[in-house]
């Protein structure tokens, strides 16, 4: 069963991506890092993903 991932429906890697990046996410957020997270940023629009789809706390 495939958990629904706002801006991921229905595409496994693009859900595994975005749990990913927004884990990486809390964590820079948790040790403000803020390298971390202009890294996680670019990654995220090199693969195509809006920053605020993993960004936001949900």
């Amino acid at each position: 069963m495939t958990s629904s991932v706002p801006g991921a429906p229905g595409n496994p890697r693009q859900t595994s991506l975005i749990a990913s990046l927004r884990e990486r996410f809390r964590l820079a957020e948790q040790n403000r890092d803020a390298k971390a997270k202009r890294a996680l940023f670019r990654e995220a629009v090199y693969l195509g993903i809006q920053p605020q789809v993993f960004s936001e706390i949900h």
